[in-house]
């Protein structure tokens, strides 16, 4: 079974019954878990922490979710890096979080889709990426 990586704002948008975003994201959820593994990494893991008090809380969220956890392969921690420093050299202030660049290096070097909002900064940073958007 393939594997497409969910970001942080699309489960969050699901645990926090987010208004705008709650029910597109959970349908694509719905949608993508039934042919493919949802997975996540530990950057993914600790962004969406935030909105848990209890780590057993938040487990029975992802193993309720179908979300299961991988690691993030050295290649792509390379490849946020060299991306990082591209992104800073040309835009001087920092302004996108390191963490997202994390997220599109692993996608790319995994080779999967990514589920998420933020396809604008995805798809400049990371062309070969295939993107689950919102139109």
């Amino acid at each position: 079974m393939a594997s497409v990586l969910v970001d942080s704002n699309v489960i969050l948008d699901v645990v926090e019954d987010d208004p705008q975003w709650c029910d597109w994201s959970l349908d694509v959820l719905n949608q993508y878990s039934e042919t493919h593994q949802l997975i996540i990494n530990p950057v993914i893991y600790a962004e969406v922490s935030i909105s848990f008090e209890r780590i057993e809380e938040f487990e029975e969220v992802l193993s309720s979710g179908g979300l299961k956890m991988v690691p993030i392969p050295k290649e792509a921690l390379f490849l946020a890096g060299k991306v990082f420093i591209r992104y800073r050299r040309k835009q001087g202030v920092k302004t996108i979080p390191l963490p997202d660049f994390f997220i599109g290096a692993h996608a790319a070097v995994a080779d999967v889709a990514l589920l998420t909002r933020d396809k604008k900064r995805f798809r400049h940073y990371f062309p070969s990426v295939k993107l689950v958007s919102p139109k």
